[in-house]
């Protein structure tokens, strides 16, 4: 078993600040030591995948290296009675696809903590439709429900919503009834924003505000955010007295230009989303609101299904923003 090779994107270093992806035969005894080697099924693509795929030593600090955040498939061996060969587990977050090589090969061994039982009510593909992305947005729809935010209170602005995150969080939040609000980008996206359940479709001129104002006229309930920047700054300052903003990501900047008058005057939450360490019981329960009461159907406008040969164009794409919804990566039919 140890000789068996298998397919998985390499990144190499071919110079100095110059990277290159090739699919290349790898052997499990290249892999990691850890408790559960997993035969990938699926996988999917991430911003971080992306960062990873070209080079940013912020996220993998040597290569070669294999991406890939995210991965379900099938325990084919295990050292830990937690699990058996056959089963059907999910992995994600942790150190898979930053410095463990990830789910863009079709092996992947790891340490059993990380592993998460595939729950009843999802298949191994729609566990990688939702993906990190998908379990981030989750915890950011539990936030904002866990702090009191209901329905009833008004709209939800869901920035960065056609990448992966926003993509879910809107098609969440409307399953559950919500009125979402979403930011339109620097390209019109619109018509997909209202395919995916987006009630109010807002350009991000008008969500970003540089006056330098402290307040600003209340507008949303609540908030999932994943751009962070002027516009995180600009939402925190036109919520509602008491409501809630979950933050994710830093794709616009990692810096919050604001003050502290929207949480001492208006009682406004910042909520902080750690997907990637997030504990193990909360890991679990979200993944099962997630394949119950939460799950939604990917329509064909925000998922798509690639092979390892078509990821290269995804992550170039994803790494120029011209990524939209969810990519799914199939490692089933890449020849042992």
């Amino acid at each position: 078993m140890q000789d068996k090779t298998f397919k998985a994107l390499v990144v190499s270093e071919s110079g100095e600040k110059q990277y290159r992806r090739d699919i290349m035969d790898r052997r499990i005894d290249d892999l990691p030591p850890g408790d559960v080697l997993v035969q990938v099924h699926y996988s999917s693509l991430n911003y971080k995948d992306a960062l990873s795929a070209s080079g940013n030593k912020g996220v993998t600090r040597k290569y070669p290296h294999t991406p890939g955040i995210d991965a379900a498939g099938v325990v084919e061996e295990s050292s830990t009675a937690t699990f058996r060969p056959g089963d059907a587990v999910i992995v994600t977050s942790y150190d898979l696809g930053m410095n463990t090589a990830g789910g863009f090969g079709q092996y992947i061994r790891v340490p059993a903590g990380w592993v998460v039982p595939l729950p009843e009510g999802l298949s191994l593909k729609e566990s990688m439709e939702y993906g990190t992305a998908g379990f981030t947005a989750g915890l950011s729809v539990h936030a904002l429900i866990h702090h009191g935010v209901q329905p009833d209170q008004g709209e939800i602005l869901v920035s960065g919503a056609t990448g992966g995150v926003g993509t879910m969080a809107v098609m969440i939040l409307t399953k559950l009834g919500f009125r979402v609000a979403a930011v339109n980008g620097h390209t019109d996206a619109s018509d997909y924003l209202r395919q995916i359940g987006a009630q109010t479709i807002i350009n991000i001129e008008e969500a970003t505000d540089s006056s330098g104002r402290p307040l600003l006229k209340s507008r949303w309930a609540g908030s999932i955010d994943a751009v962070g920047g002027e516009l995180l700054a600009t939402t925190i300052k036109s919520i509602h007295g008491h409501g809630v903003v979950t933050s994710c990501g830093n794709v616009a900047s990692p810096d919050l230009p604001i003050n502290v008058f929207p949480f001492i005057l208006r009682g406004v939450t910042l909520v902080g989303i750690d997907s990637q360490n997030c504990p193990m019981p909360e890991r679990m329960e979200t993944w099962k609101k997630l394949a119950g009461e939460w799950k939604i159907s990917l329509t064909a406008e925000a998922v798509e299904e690639v092979s390892l040969a078509g990821l290269d164009r995804c992550i170039d794409r994803m790494l120029n923003r011209g990524h939209r919804g969810r990519t799914v990566v199939n490692l089933t039919d890449a020849v042992n």
